[in-house]
């Protein structure tokens, strides 16, 4: 047994020494549409993929550009090859934290090339602010100051997961024709 997982499309990816030549979108766009949001404690299934999805659509009804807008759906591609750990925890680990940036630089690289800092704070801007409206959707809490107000309506809630592994594809296809 190697240092490697075995993907959805049967590829043998080596999250420790990623290689852009391993990263696949399908693989990608699967495993988050399975991966569920907030460590299961949301009362519903909601699902990283959506969470992704839900970041991409405000970017885009914010008018942020095409990358931008591919930068928030990919935002957490890294963890479908590693895991999605709560911020709390992930904070006191930061050699996987290093492995994380490390693969996440190499999906950015292969599907946007380098991101400028702009690009990064919007990003991660939307990140948060979704994070407060999921928060407060499904648990009644307020995380942090309201971040402001969403110009997408995002639906918050169970969605089957090839309907949002389908969705985070077309949307995939249409930034990168664009």
């Amino acid at each position: 047994m190697g240092d490697y997982i075995t993907t959805y499309s049967g590829i043998h990816m080596s999250p420790l020494a990623p290689g852009a030549e391993e990263i696949h979108i399908r693989d990608i766009a699967h495993s988050l549409s399975l991966m569920v949001r907030a460590n299961g404690h949301f009362p519903d299934f909601y699902s990283v993929g959506q969470h992704c999805i839900h970041c991409c659509e405000e970017a885009h009804a914010r008018g942020y550009t095409e990358r931008v807008q591919l930068a928030c759906l990919l935002h957490d591609a890294s963890e479908a090859y590693l895991a999605d750990i709560t911020r709390p925890v992930k904070q006191h680990l930061p050699k996987y934290r290093a492995v994380e940036k490390t693969l996440q630089d190499v999906i950015f690289q292969k599907y946007l090339g380098e991101l400028s800092e702009e690009e990064k704070r919007l990003w991660r801007e939307l990140d948060d602010t979704l994070l407060y409206y999921e928060f407060d959707h499904f648990m009644k809490e307020k995380l942090m100051e309201c971040p402001g107000t969403l110009k997408s309506r995002p639906v918050f809630g169970t969605e089957p997961f090839q309907e949002t592994e389908r969705k985070y594809l077309d949307w995939f296809e249409r930034l990168r024709e664009g």
